[in-house]
C-alpha cells in the first residue's frame, strides 16, 4: 500500500478530493495542515450534518493506492491539470503492512456506564465488576457506546426502576438504548428508525444480547409508553416535539439526547407546550433532558 500526500488551499480540496476518486484512489482523507500549531483552525458543524467548509485553509489530503505506481502516476497527472495551482505533491511512501482488522479492533475497548454496567465489543473479554453487560461492535448504525449522548441515555436507563412497562426507542440507530432498557427490566420494548439498516442493525444485536424487542420503521410506535428514549439531534427534535409527547403516557418519561449545551433553551422552548424539560445530565459539552409527563 502506498500513500500520496498533497497540499491544497480550502478551494481545490473538492476537486482535488474528486480528481483522486476518479484516479481509482482506495481512500482520500483531508486534514488540517496546521493541526497542533496557533493556526490551527476549527472545523465542524453540528454532529450529523455537513461540515460548513470543504477544507482548512491550509488542507493536507493523504490518498492511498495499491502500488508505488499509481501512486506516482496520479501525482504526475494531478500536476498537470489547471486546478492543481497552488498545490503541492509532498511525496509518495509505503505504508507498513498491518493486521487491519486487529488494529481496528484495538480502537474499541470496553466502556463503562456504571461500575457494573458496561458495552463489551465481543473480541474482548468483560471486566469483572461488569454485572451487565451490552455485547456491542461498531457497525453502519449510530449508537456504540462511545459517544456521550450514548452514555448519558445508558446511564439515566440505569438509575431507574424498571418494572413491566412500555419503551419507546424513537431514532434506534443501532439498538443500544432498547437493549439496555431490556437488560435493566424493560419487557415491552418498540425501537424504530427511518433508515432500514439501523433496523436490521437492531435486530441483530438484540439476538445477539438475547433480549426480546420490536424494531421496525417509525410507523410501528403506537399508543402510550411509560418510556420515550430519542438520542437524534436538536433540530430534528424539536420538529418531532408534537410526536414524542403524544406517545409518553400519563406521568411516564421523555428522555431527550443529541443536544448540545448551547442548545437547551431552544429545545425547552419547543417543547414548553407539552412539558417541562430539564437537564438532568451533561458531559464533553452534550446534554440530556428529560421531563415528566403529566
Amino acid at each position: 500500500m502506498f500513500e500520496l500526500r498533497l497540499m491544497a488551499p480550502e478551494d481545490r480540496v473538492e476537486a482535488l478530493s474528486d480528481a483522486l476518486d476518479a484516479l481509482d484512489a482506495l481512500s482520500v482523507s483531508v486534514e488540517d495542515a496546521d493541526a497542533q500549531t496557533d493556526a490551527e483552525q476549527a472545523l465542524f458543524g453540528e454532529p450529523g450534518m455537513p461540515p460548513p467548509k470543504e477544507g482548512w485553509q491550509r488542507s493536507r489530503l493523504i490518498a492511498l493506492f495499491p502500488s508505488e505506481e499509481n501512486a506516482r502516476e496520479a501525482a504526475s497527472l494531478l500536476s498537470l491539470q489547471d486546478f492543481f495551482e497552488g498545490c503541492e505533491v509532498l511525496g509518495v511512501q509505503s505504508l507498513v503492512d498491518q493486521d487491519w482488522v486487529r488494529l481496528t479492533q484495538s480502537q474499541f475497548a470496553p466502556v463503562d456506564i456504571t461500575p457494573d454496567f458496561w458495552i463489551v465489543p465481543t473480541w474482548h473479554e468483560p471486566p469483572a465488576a461488569a454485572k451487565k453487560i451490552i455485547r456491542l461492535d461498531p457497525g453502519l448504525a449510530f449508537g456504540t457506546g462511545t459517544h456521550p449522548t450514548t452514555r448519558m441515555c445508558l446511564r439515566w436507563i440505569a438509575r431507574q426502576s424498571w418494572t413491566t412497562q412500555r419503551v419507546l426507542d424513537y431514532g434506534c440507530g443501532s439498538g443500544i438504548l432498547a437493549i439496555g432498557a431490556a437488560l435493566h427490566g424493560a419487557t415491552d420494548i418498540d425501537a424504530v428508525d427511518i433508515d432500514e439498516a439501523a433496523v436490521t442493525s437492531t435486530v441483530f444485536n438484540a439476538e445477539a444480547n438475547h433480549v426480546t424487542l420490536k424494531a421496525g420503521l417509525p410507523d410501528q410506535a403506537h399508543g402510550l409508553y411509560q418510556t420515550v428514549l430519542a438520542n437524534i439531534l436538536a433540530t430534528p427534535l424539536k420538529v418531532l416535539a408534537p410526536l414524542l409527547r403524544s406517545h409518553v403516557a400519563a406521568g411516564g418519561s421523555l428522555v431527550l439526547a443529541g443536544i448540545l449545551a448551547r442548545q437547551a433553551d431552544e429545545l425547552k422552548a419547543a417543547y414548553a407546550p407539552y412539558c417541562d424539560l430539564q437537564v438532568s445530565d451533561e458531559e464533553d459539552g452534550w446534554i440530556l433532558m428529560t421531563a415528566q409527563c403529566a
